[in-house]
C-alpha cells in the first residue's frame, strides 16, 4: 500500500472507456473522527453505542473503542471519488446506485481512510455514459479494508 496521493486520472466520457480494467488510483487519507461519527449519527438517527459513545464502547465493545458507522464509511466514496477521476466533458455526474457493498472491517475512531478504485465497466446511457467501479476503502495499517463496493456513476454531458 503506497502512502502517497497522486492528482485524479482526467479523461472524456469518450475516453473513459481505455481505462477498464485499470487501477485508476487512491485518494488522500481522511480521518474519522468522533464529531464526523457524532454528526453522521444525527443525520440517520443511528446513535448506537458502540458508535457515540466512547467511554461504554471502551469498555464493553468488541472492537475495543467506538467504530464508525458501515454506512458512514460508505457515504465518503461521493467525497473521495473525485480526487480519484475527473471527467473533463461531464456536464454532471450522478450517484446511481451499488451493485454490492460489504464491511469486512470496522473502522476505529481516529483511523485514517483511503478509496483506492479499478474502473470496471463503461456502458452507453442516453446522454453520457454509466461507468462501475471497483471500490475499496482502506484503513490505514490494517490488514482488511473497511469497504468493498461496487458504485455505479452516470457521467452526462446533456440531462
Amino acid at each position: 500500500m503506497t502512502e502517497s496521493y497522486e492528482l485524479p486520472t482526467t479523461t472524456s466520457i469518450a475516453g473513459l472507456e481505455s481505462f477498464v480494467g485499470r487501477h485508476l488510483g487512491t485518494s488522500e487519507w481522511l480521518e474519522v473522527t468522533q464529531s464526523r461519527v457524532d454528526t453522521f449519527a444525527d443525520a440517520t438517527d443511528d446513535h448506537q453505542w458502540i458508535h457515540v459513545d466512547p467511554e461504554r464502547a471502551a469498555r464493553e465493545s468488541p472492537f475495543g473503542g467506538p467504530v464508525a458507522h458501515g454506512y458512514l464509511t460508505l457515504s465518503l466514496l461521493p467525497y473521495l471519488w473525485p480526487q480519484i477521476l475527473a471527467v473533463t466533458d461531464a456536464v454532471v455526474g450522478v450517484n446511481y446506485g451499488l451493485n454490492k457493498v460489504r464491511f469486512p472491517s470496522p473502522v476505529p475512531i481516529g483511523a485514517k481512510v483511503r478509496l483506492s478504485a479499478t474502473l470496471q465497466s463503461v456502458e452507453p446511457v442516453r446522454g453520457g455514459v454509466q461507468v462501475t467501479i471497483a471500490a475499496v476503502v482502506e484503513i490505514s495499517g490494517a490488514a482488511k479494508p473497511a469497504c468493498i463496493a461496487e458504485p455505479v456513476y452516470r457521467y452526462l454531458q446533456q440531462i
